[in-house]
């Protein structure tokens, strides 16, 4: 059974304030629109420094010091800008001045750099991502609450330990297990299968749990002088999904390929086949679900084994793509590589 400890560990003041660095990335939190009603904004538009100096009592919290790592929609984010992310948080933890980082980052695929980040950070101090659904001109803009909130865990020492954590809407979610779930709410991000990692209400910290796999420090990988990573595709099953986009993906040089399955990440016969072709071929397959909750498992509905599937676990297909592109750094057995969904 995994064992959860009980709720409480509520935050009490230190006294001496910690060294906390917010790198900012754009996104929403970073956004303007015309007015403070309107749906339709323009991300990544606010510099880090006015984002800092717009929250009331935020220097009460830590000491701060920001840094305008990129300012782009987190739609736009690439891997080059995950790896100068990774990079720039060991040199910065590293550092014994600074005691935990945030990062401001967009909503849309906030859970894949979290969880990036959660594979490549060599630290055991507080990592915390965090951002907005509302632009800065909002008339009810959440951004500067959460950004309070994170910059309180990033300062706590009792956040360490716990690997890179999300701080939305009062909430503390782990890069293992968040997921947006939602298009335009603040209520967006939930951890539906391990739940939350804990809460932070004006900047009191209260922690449920500790993640339940390996992370950061305790990471075996790395992107120390790494520019770029194996191509990983995800493929979308559906009624009637044409097996040729897997032939398509392997004909384009992907080495491995994530197919975000219907329910236990199932697939089509056609589908089925292609797979099991490419798969002999060498190119790695992993099976993952387009379904929101639960667990991918071997060998019930598709003989994983003769086929030389993978399974995800728990892992969506977003976060399975990063585990795998990891992974796939070096040439391991496809038996190691499914210990790793089981351990990451």
């Amino acid at each position: 059974m995994k064992e959860r400890a009980m709720p409480t560990d509520i935050q009490a003041p230190t006294g001496k304030k910690a060294c906390v660095a917010v790198l900012a990335t754009g996104g929403t939190i970073a956004g303007q629109a015309e007015t403070g009603t309107q749906a339709g904004y323009a991300s990544g538009r606010i510099t880090v420094d006015a984002m800092i100096g717009s929250v009331p009592g935020l220097s009460d919290l830590a000491d701060i010091q920001g840094e305008q790592i990129a300012n782009v929609g987190s739609q736009d984010m690439t891997f080059a800008l995950m790896i100068a992310l990774a990079d720039r948080i060991n040199a910065l933890l590293g550092d014994g001045a600074v005691e935990g980082v945030v990062v401001t980052h967009g909503t849309d695929t906030m859970e894949e750099t979290a969880y990036f980040l959660n594979l490549t950070v060599k630290s055991r101090k507080p990592v915390v991502l965090t951002g907005a659904m509302r632009p800065s001109t909002a008339v009810s803009a959440d951004g500067p609450l959460n950004l309070y909130n994170a910059v309180a865990v990033a300062a706590d020492p009792r956040a360490a330990e716990r690997g890179v954590l999300v701080v939305m809407n009062d909430r503390i979610h782990g890069a293992h297990s968040l997921t947006k779930n939602n298009t335009t709410s603040v209520e967006t991000f939930l951890s539906p299968i391990n739940g939350l990692i804990g809460t932070v209400i004006y900047g009191k910290t209260q922690y449920f749990r500790g993640p339940f796999r390996r992370h950061t420090h305790t990471s075996e990988f790395s992107v120390a002088g790494v520019d770029r990573l194996p191509r990983v595709d995800i493929l979308y099953a559906c009624a009637g999904m044409p097996a040729d986009l897997i032939d398509c993906s392997v004909s384009r040089g992907a080495r491995g390929i994530v197919v975000a399955g219907d329910g236990n990440g199932n697939m089509n016969a056609g589908a089925i086949a292609a797979a099991s072709r490419a798969a002999g071929q060498g190119t790695v397959v992993v099976r993952s679900s387009r379904v929101q909750t639960g667990t991918v498992i071997r060998n019930v509905e598709i003989d994983d084994d003769s086929r030389r599937f993978i399974v995800s676990d728990e892992l969506n297909p977003a976060k399975a793509r990063i585990l795998l592109m990891l992974a796939l750094q070096q040439d391991r057995s496809l038996e190691e590589l499914q210990e790793m969904f089981y351990t990451y």
